[in-house]
Formats: structure tokens, sequence, C-alpha cells
């Protein structure tokens, strides 16, 4: 063993040893060399490996141990540890009570009747203690959720054995951590009385109903010895694991809540620390440590109980004094006097303490704040103050983030609880405003240097995490939780953000006053180190708040439009004149004292301010359509200065943060608001010129896009509040057939050459023209996609041609897949968005096309040798042909026979073999469509027929193509592909519930007891654990369909081809399935199946060779 673990060993030399080690370990009496080592040797790998060897004897081979050699195994071991268990190691020891354990889980109470009693035996006498509770801890660890490898009835009879002990363990318990407080609460000197002492509070008193209970939890905390602390923390883990599994019951008394509590306060306090720290020695502060860490224990406990929903009657009382002795030590926790802020006590507790605290919190407020609100006497306003000191006063952002998160809960169950009891909506929020205004308050100059500066200077704006990063993560909790209030209390929402917003904006619209021209362009004149940080500060607490606003617009539109008018209409005006401003002083060109700082800040605020105003224009959109018949001007005014802060941003020259939020206000101007008069500003107009003139330079990609998306919507959306008479379609559709034909002037010469260059640069060239031109266009389309019949019309006109040269160089390009992705993107868009405008003989050519092209062996190419690409393009094709089958009526049905038989003969056998998921998903969602859309094409019967015939047999049509489509989805569930497994079980679901698949003759004569088989074959492999639900329901949908065939044929059948179970053990499994026809309890049977298959297997290995079964 020592040569083994040594570092110097070679791994040749390794599995040698590995293989000596596992033969001895295999022979039958090998055990009691072990048991020798064991009480002999010192070495701790040597006693590892024979406690190995007693796991897998008994876990794995115990059937087949003779009795008498079981008996003394069952002695012998105990007595070791009882001789030992001081000296062992703790590792050693830990593994020997597992072993222990694991006997008594397969012999308990039949053979080994004392081992319940001898583990209460050891826990009562003072010597043994810790190590009964060990054993008590690993027992209820391995008996109450054993792990597989026993049958369903022996765990039900585990459970049932140990839920009978759980008053007697619990009252040992009680006992043990009572006695232990007792006794040295006693001897512990009182102290004088100090400032924290005197804390039974009026709060306090409320809360908890009685002085008595408030002068118990008031008592100085004993100080204990290493010993007693040992056993408590032991005791503590006992309990919380006991609480993860027993129900909630008159059992776990008033005394024992009590007591765990006095131990949680070992977490709270921090006179414990101080003396650690006072009498100097380091033994004593590791002792304030484990101290500590009893405190965490406790909270352990308390959440295992709090964190069960199903709460009995009689156990509502003992909840409701839980929640009051946590609150004492929240308030306990959050007291200020002279020598501690809060924060600073916060930040002496230990860290998992104020975790475990948070998680109690959270835990109250999701699951039993609506339970425990009702009663009178907890007062719920009070708690919220504590949670409140306690929020923000927390020392990580960590605990902050999590504070929040309690809050948006609570805000949840009040939104939810307002909307479901209407009528004394303003009682519930008046009882409440109070603490949300200070809530909102507070987050608010929480997201601001002006008042946080340090705290957030912390804060990582670099690396992304989750597309996030660390300071936009905070910014936007933060947020959601402003725009929670903002849903409950608008008018005070509003009245507290906006005023804040409104300093900032001074300062920022002041900045004009020190902007001096120099040779160079225009420079802020303000120098002083104090002055740029503060102006830093402002302008970073301006950009949070822009962004504030801009999440609170949902709260202006709507039914509350007319009643919030005027508050949004300052907010829009103000935004308006604040992007104006930013793009004629050009702040995001100018020079400043610290570049590095202040330039990203000027351009954040005024990409930011472009965001919000954004976010006003469904606002803007209802207000259009409230006046664009009185009196518009207000609103014309407002869309034209916006347009006038844009478009000088619409340059290659500006930094593309803010470009891309000026062309994205644009997008959302031409899309939303659609403005009738928006062509006609010359602000518009400007960018139709730059966007067609052919020598300005390209905008970036991103932004090149938005706006031509902005200028194609601008022509082709209808205009809203115009009937159809008034929509100017000729001129518009003039006008939109030249903006696409400038665009695509030079993709439309490449036809002329429809062949590959054979140059590397022109081929590279021609790839650019071809990538720039087919995003703006795939993204023009899909824009106007779910829009009327008439803008897809005119869309699709104008880009006519463009398509057909798509199509004419599709084939030059076949294999270059990453051209070919484009195009099948931009094909698989108009497919969705405009199959009718194209019409049905040209889209006949485009798929004839493709099917020509993908030949098998371009396919091959694609999937096999072209890596994700290859695939992609196999995947939009596959993409393609869905929306083709899915279309109703007749005119693409012609192509069915073909597309099913590209599937099932072309692309089906070249991944079918792969483990790889690659375009599988797409083929299976294909077949599907192709059944689910078509299904005549497979069973022909008319209505009339079925009555006339009663249930005669319905025509099958091609009936080979269906089976082989079956066959592709049993095949599809031998493989380990776990998502597409669960995709085609619901495939295969859906056709049973829409078309009846099930029941078709076909499937039930020749497919469906192979389907059942192939199912629970999985579920007793434990490959596709994950879906073990999802298996048990299809399997009974499947049986349902002929139960009769299930019970009588399939199930001894199944049983039969069995192997690694005797013809007994086959008769019990047999009858253990009983022949229930309800899903719950059909359910239930075949995972009872299941488990005592693999059960009966695995003893079954374990017998010796030449065993005589019975």
């Amino acid at each position: 063993m020592t040569e083994f673990f040594h570092n110097c060993t070679t791994n040749e030399r390794k599995r040698e040893i590995e293989e000596l080690l596992n033969n001895f370990a295999q022979q039958i009496g090998a055990w009691r060399f072990c048991l020798y080592f064991l009480s002999s040797t010192r070495n701790d790998y040597v006693m590892m490996y024979s406690l190995t060897v007693f796991e897998n004897l008994i876990n794995k081979m115990w059937l087949g141990v003779p009795s008498q050699d079981k008996m003394e195994i069952r002695s012998c071991l105990p007595k070791l540890l009882l001789a030992h268990h001081k000296t062992l190691p703790y590792f050693i020891r830990n593994k020997l009570c597992k072993v222990i354990v694991d006997i008594g889980r397969q012999d308990w109470p039949m053979f080994y009747h004392d081992f319940f009693t001898n583990i209460l035996q050891l826990i009562q006498s003072p010597v043994t203690t810790p190590l009964g509770l060990i054993m008590l801890k690993t027992t209820s660890e391995e008996l109450a959720c054993p792990r597989e490898d026993l049958s369903v009835a022996r765990k039900e009879e585990l459970r049932k054995l140990l839920l009978d002990q759980v008053q007697t363990v619990l009252g040992l318990l009680t006992g043990i951590l009572e006695s232990i407080w007792d006794k040295h609460s006693v001897t512990a000197a009182t102290p004088p009385p100090s400032p924290t002492s005197g804390e039974s509070g009026d709060l306090l008193s409320s809360l908890l109903q009685s002085p008595s209970a408030a002068k118990l939890l008031n008592q100085p905390i004993p100080i204990l010895d290493t010993e007693s602390e040992y056993v408590c923390s032991l005791a503590l883990e006992c309990l919380a694991h006991l609480f993860s599994w027993i129900p909630l019951s008159t059992s776990i008394t008033p005394s024992l809540l009590t007591t765990i509590f006095h131990f949680a306060r070992f977490g709270c306090d921090t006179r414990v620390r101080k003396m650690s720290s006072v009498n100097g020695s380091s033994q004593n502060s590791v002792l304030g440590q484990e101290r500590g860490r009893l405190g965490v224990l406790a909270m352990s406990c308390i959440n295992e109980l709090m964190s069960k929903n199903c709460v009995p009657m009689e156990f509502e009382e003992y909840l409701l004094r839980m929640f009051q002795q946590t609150f004492y030590l929240l308030q306990k926790i959050t007291k200020e006097n002279n020598a501690h802020t809060v924060k600073s006590r916060l930040e002496e507790l230990d860290e998992s303490y104020i975790e475990k605290f948070t998680d109690f919190l959270r835990l109250f407020v999701s699951v039993h704040l609506r339970r425990i609100e009702s009663y009178s006497q907890f007062p719920v306003v009070e708690f919220l103050a504590l949670l409140f000191k306690y929020t923000f006063h927390q020392p990580t952002h960590e605990g902050y983030f999590s504070c929040l998160d309690i809050w948006t809960l609570f805000l949840d169950y009040l939104t939810s609880k307002i909307k479901s009891r209407l009528a004394d909506k303003e009682a519930v929020l008046n009882r409440y405003e109070d603490a949300l205004v200070l809530l909102l308050t507070e987050v608010l100059n929480r997201i601001q240097f002006r008042y946080n500066q340090a705290q957030l200077e912390e804060l990582d704006d670099e690396t992304l995490d989750d597309d996030q990063t660390e300071w936009q993560r905070y910014l936007r909790q933060s947020l959601e939780v402003v725009a929670k209030v903002m849903e409950l209390l608008p008018t005070h929402a509003f009245s507290t953000l906006f005023p804040v917003l409104q300093d900032n904006l001074e300062v920022y619209l002041g900045l004009q006053q020190f902007v001096v021209t120099s040779g160079t362009g225009h420079r802020l004149n303000i120098t002083a180190e104090n002055d740029c940080r503060r102006l830093h500060c402002s302008l970073r607490d301006l950009s949070s708040l822009l962004q504030a606003v801009g999440r609170l617009a949902e709260y202006f539109i709507g039914d509350v439009f007319a009643a919030r008018f005027n508050d949004a209409l300052t907010v829009v005006e103000r935004l308006v004149k604040v992007t104006l401003y930013g793009s004629q002083i050009k702040l995001y060109n100018i020079e400043t004292a610290v570049p590095s700082v202040l330039k990203p800040d000027l351009i954040d605020v005024h990409a930011q301010s472009l965001a919000a105003l954004q976010a006003y224009s469904h606002w803007l959109a209802q207000f259009y359509s409230e006046v664009h018949r009185q009196n518009p001007e207000q609103f014309i005014s407002l869309v034209s200065t916006a347009l006038e802060a844009i478009t000088p941003l619409i340059s290659s020259k500006v930094q593309e943060k803010l470009l891309l939020s000026a062309c994205h206000l644009l997008v959302s101007l031409a899309t939303t608001v659609r403005p009738v008069f928006l062509i006609s500003i010359p602000a518009v107009q400007k960018v139709f010129n730059r966007i067609t003139d052919t020598s300005a330079q390209r905008l970036p990609d991103k932004a090149q896009v938005l706006v031509c998306r902005a200028l194609s919507n601008v022509l082709l959306l209808p205009w809203p509040n115009l009937p159809e008479s008034e929509q100017q379609w000729a001129v518009r559709s003039t006008n939109h057939a030249s903006l696409i034909s400038a665009l695509t002037r030079e993709y439309r010469q490449l036809k002329s050459n429809a062949i590959l260059p054979q140059r590397k640069v022109q081929l590279e060239d021609t790839k650019v023209i071809i990538h720039q031109t087919l995003s703006v266009l795939e993204d023009i389309v899909e824009s106007i996609s779910g829009e009327s019949t008439k803008s897809r019309q005119i869309c699709y006109q104008s880009l006519q041609e463009s398509v057909q040269v798509s199509l004419a160089l599709f084939p030059a390009f076949i294999h270059q897949s990453d051209v070919t992705d484009e195009m099948l993107s931009f094909f698989l868009t108009l497919f969705q968005g405009v199959r009718v405008q194209m019409g049905v003989p040209f889209t006949e050519q485009i798929i004839q096309t493709f099917l020509n092209m993908f030949t098998r062996e371009q396919l091959a190419e694609s999937i096999l040798h072209e890596g994700s690409t290859g695939c992609r393009v196999v995947e939009k094709f596959l993409k393609i042909l869905q929306v083709v089958v899915q279309e109703p009526g007749q005119v693409f049905k012609p192509f069915l026979p073909s597309v099913i038989s590209l599937c099932m003969e072309q692309v089906y056998p070249i991944i079918a073999e792969r483990s790889s998921p690659d375009v599988k998903a797409e083929l299976f969602e294909l077949l599907f469509r192709i059944l689910h859309h078509n299904w005549r094409y497979f069973f022909k019967s008319s209505v009339l027929a079925s009555v006339q015939r009663g249930i005669a047999e319905e025509q099958m049509e091609n009936e080979a193509q269906f089976s082989a489509i079956m066959q592709a989805f049993g095949q599809s569930f031998l493989q380990p592909d776990i998502h597409l497994f669960k995709q085609n079980l619901f495939y295969l679901e859906t056709l049973n519930t829409k078309q009846k698949l099930y029941h078709k003759k076909i499937f039930r004569t020749t497919m469906l007891f192979q389907f059942v088989n192939v199912l629970l074959q999985v579920l007793v492999h434990k490959s596709h654990d994950l879906l073990q639900e999802e298996i048990g329901i299809a399997t009974y949908n499947m049986a349902s369909v002929d139960f009769d065939g299930f019970y009588s044929a399939f199930l001894p059948e199944f049983l039969a081809s069995c192997d690694g179970v005797d013809s007994n053990q086959k008769n019990v499994l047999g009858r253990n399935f009983k022949m229930d026809r309800d899903l719950p309890s059909f359910t239930q049977n075949v995972h009872r199946l299941v488990n005592d298959l693999r059960y009966y297997r695995l003893c079954n290995d374990s017998l010796p060779p030449g065993t005589v079964k019975l």
C-alpha cells in the first residue's frame, strides 16, 4: 500500500498493485485477513483498504456470505470500533462507522436487532456520546434516503423503522444540548450589566409576547470547553440531517426549538470573539471560531425546517415562535450602540453565519410570509425595518445582492396580493408605504457615486460574466427593485427619482460654459483634479439615473397614460433636450484633462440618454394616436428634435457605442412610433442620401443593418391612425425599390459572372459583398415578416431581382460553406416571411435547385468534413424544408416524396451512426413536421368512411416510408444524447395527442411494444435518469392503448427475456406489478419494477460461483 501511494511509483506498477488488491478483495475469505489487519496495523492506507474490502463485501456480496460469518462480522467490527475509536484517525473511524451502518441497512432488525439500541446506548453514555452521534448521523444519511441497491419494499421498511425512532432520538438530542447549555451557564459568572445585555426593547416584547421568553434569550452565552463544543456540533449536525427528511410534527418540541435558538446566538455574539482575543492565547481564538460554527450549524437546522412548504395545522404555532426567536436574533445583529455601527458588527460575524441568516430571511419571505402576515401579533412592518437595516449594512456585495433578492420576493408578493384583493388595495399599500419609499430612496442612493463612491469603485466594469459586468449586474438588480416599487407607488417613486436626475442633468447641461475652442478642436476647460473627480462621479450617476428613468417607461403607458401624462411629458422633453445638446456641442469628440476617464463618461451619458428616450417610444406612439387629429404640434416638435439629435451621430467617425444607440432610437421611431411625416423631415432625407451614396464610407456592419432597417420600415410599415386609401403606397413602393436598388447595386453585378472567381483576393472581395448585402436584406425581410400583406408585397417586389441573383450564385458557391450558410439564412428568412409573395413557381424552382445541389456526396462533405459551418448549412436547409412541409393546402404536396427520401435515404444514413448531435435535432423536427402536417399522406381515411365502416381499419398509404421514420425515432432512443431523446419523446407524445399515433393499427401491431421495451431498458440502464418522469408517462400512454396485451403478453415476455435474474425473482417482479390502469399507480409500478430488477441483478452478481438458488 505504501508503495502504491509513493510518489516515485510508476503508473504501470500502480496498475499491477491495483489488480493484485482487487483480486484479493474478490476472494471469499478475504475479510478474515482484513479483520486481522485492522486490529494489528497502524498504517492508514492498509486500514482504509481493509475497510473498503468490508464495504464491498457488505454492499455487493452479503447475500452469499454464510450466516456464521455474518454473525462474526457483526460482533467483531463494533467491538473494534469501541476499543479504538479514541485513537483512530477521524477518517478511518468514520469509515468504520459507515461499514457498520451498512450492515444495519441490510440486516436490522431481523438479524441485527440491537443495531439501533446500541447507537442509543452509545449516545447516552458520556464517554461514547460523540461516537454515538457520528453513528446516528451516518444512519440518518444511509438509511433514510438509501441509495439504489435496495429493493423498494426494503427502502419503505427502513423509512418506517426510522420514523418509529424519531421521537426518542429527538428527545435524546434535546437532552444533550440542554444539559451542556445549563451546566455551563450556571458556572459562568454573570458579567456586570453591559450596554448590550439590556436588550429586551419594546419591539422584542411585542415579538415574543412573553417576558419570560425574552429573559431566557437574554441570558449570557455560556463558555464551553472543547469537548462540549464538539458534542454540541455533532448533535446539531444530526438534527440538521434528521430535519431534512422527517415531516414537521409535534415530535419537534418547543423546548428543542428554543434550544436550537440558544445555539444560533453563538453566531451573532461578537463578545465571544472579544473574549478569545482578550485572553490572548491562540487556542482561545480557535475556540471563538468553533463557537461561531455552532451558530452556523444551528441556523442550518432552522433553515431545514423553514424550507418545508407543507405545514400541518398543529405546527403553525411553533413556526410563529421560530420566527419570533429569529427576529430577536436579527434585532440583536442589527442593534446600533455607541461602540458599534451595524456594519462593523456584521463584519465581525462569521461570513457563513450571515449567509445562513440571509437564507433564513429568504425562506421566510418566499415560503411563509403569506401564512404569517395574517397573525395580528406578528409585526410585519417592524420586521421590514430590521430587514432594511440588515440589507443596507451588508459587508459584501454578494450579501447585498442576496438581500435585494429578498426585497424583490417581497415586492412580488405584495404586487400579486394587491392584484388578487383589489378591494382593500389602499389599506395594504398604506401599511407598507413608508417602508417602500425608504427602500426606494436607499437603493437609489446605493447606485450613486455621490453617496456610495467607495463601494461602487470596487465593482469591476471590465470583465464579462454571463454577458454583464459586475457593475452592470449591480445596477440592473437595483433598478429592478426601483421598477417594482414604481409599479406599486408610481407617484412616490417618480417624485423621488426625478429631482435626483434633474440635479445631475444641471451639471451636464452646464458643461457648455466650460467648452473652449482650441487649435485642434473643442476642449473642456475643467482641469483641477478635484473638479474632474466630481465631474466623473456626477456623469456616472447621470448615466445610471438615465437607465433608471428608461426602466420606468412601461409605467406611463396603457390605462394610466392620461393620468400620468404630465410626468411622462416632462421626462421625454428633458431627454430630447439632453440628446440634442449632446449632439450639438459634440461632447463625444471633446478633449478633456483626463481623457481615459472623462471621455468614456461623456460618451456613455450621451448613449444612455438616447437609450432612455428609446424606452419611451411606446409612450410616444400612444401620444401620437391621442393627438394626431387635434393639435399634433407638440408631438411633431419632440420627434423632429429627436431626429436632429440622431442624424449627426450616424457617421463612421462616431464611437460605436454611441452610433448604435442612435441607430436603435432611429429604428424605434420608424417601427414603433411610425409618424406619417417622418420621411419628409430633412434630417431623415439626409440619412437616406448618406446610405445610398456609394462614395460615402460604409458604417460598421451592425449600424449599417440597423439604419437600413429603419429606412426600409419608414417606407414599408403602414402608418397608424390612417385609412388604407391615404397610405400613399404607390409613392412609397417606388421609393423602396430605389432604396433597395442602391443597396444591392454591387451584389446584382455579380450575376453576370456567376462563376467562382479564381484569384484569392477577388474571392475575398466577392465574399465581403455577399456578406454585407445579405445581412442587410435578411434583416429587412425579417423586420416585416409579421406585418400586413401590402408591406410584404412591396418588400418582395423590391427584392425580387436580388433573390434571383442569389439563386443563380448558389451553385457556384456550394463548396464555400461560409457563403452557403449566409445564402441559406437569407432563403430561410424569405420562406418564413414572404413565401406567399414569392409565388408557387419560383418557390418550386428554389426547392428543386436545393434538392439537386444537396446530393449525397455534398451532404456527406458538409456534415463530415466541414465541421460546424458545414453542419449549420445542412441544418438551415432542413429548416427551409420544415417551413415547406408545414404549408397548408396542396401547393407543396408534390415535394413530399422527394423530401422524405432526402431525409431517410441521404441525410439519415450519414448521421445515424455519428455520436455528435449535429443535424439530428433539425432532421427529427422535419420528420415530425412531415407527419404532423401531412397525416393524410399516410392515413387516408375520411370521416365519412370511418362512420360507415364502424371501426374498420383505416387505409394506409406510403407504409414503407412511415415505418422507416418510426424506426429512426426508435433508434434515437438508444443513443446517449439526452436532449434528442427528450425532443423525440415529446414529438411522439404530441403525435399521439393530436393524431392518435399509438392507436393506429400499424403502430399497435408492429411497433408499440418495441417502443415500450426500449423505454423500459433505458430506465433500467439509468442512462437518461433526468427524464424518468417523462419516460414513465410515455410508457403509460403506450401501454394504455392495449392494457390487456401489456399485462398478458408483453410483461411476461419482457421478464422472461431479462438476464441476470432467476425465475423465482422474475415471478416476484411480475407479482409486484399490480394491474393498475391509472397513471400514478402505473408509473409507480414501472419505477418499482426497474429498481427491484437492478437490485436483484446486483444481489445475483454477488453470490459466490456455484451457489444453489432455492
